[in-house]
């Protein structure tokens, strides 16, 4: 069941009711061009996020599996910025989509789908990573934050 337990679909359940919630008030959105520019900028920046992060750790023949065991501690690329620009990345895409979509009422999905992903993936992931890299993964927090 762990293969079932992934981002991917964390994000396309959150994308999914946030595009119903668009449909509940009509009408009730993000009026002009400034909010579908900057709806283009989240989504386009959690893409190019997210395909930079996969580079860089395809590049150090490590797993991009959440569940999985890292072969290195990526620290470079994106990773010098955040310590889980994917995941970033996927949040930024949900708050693009949701201006995008003009759901307002969808806006609390963001944070809430923050902490789903810092809970079910990331504190397990840094925990793993805590644990075999040591000294290394701790220096490596202390110069690079958990998100941005």
């Amino acid at each position: 069941m762990k293969w079932l337990d992934v981002p991917p679909l964390w994000l396309a359940a959150f994308l999914f009711l946030a595009w119903r919630l668009s449909f509940l008030m009509p009408g009730l959105g993000f009026p002009g061009p400034v909010f579908d520019l900057l709806a283009g900028f989240l989504v386009g920046g959690g893409l190019l996020l997210m395909v930079l992060a996969v580079q860089q750790m395809r590049r150090h023949k490590t797993t991009v599996n959440p569940h999985g065991d890292s072969e290195a501690l990526v620290q470079t690329g994106v990773f010098k910025r955040s310590r889980n620009p994917i995941y970033l990345g996927d949040t930024l895409l949900l708050a693009g989509l949701i201006l995008w979509w003009d759901a307002v009422l969808a806006l609390p999905l963001v944070p809430v789908f923050l902490w789903v992903i810092e809970r079910r993936f990331v504190l397990p992931e840094e925990d793993r990573l805590r644990r075999k890299f040591r000294k290394q993964y701790a220096a490596y927090c202390n110069k690079v934050r958990r998100w941005v």
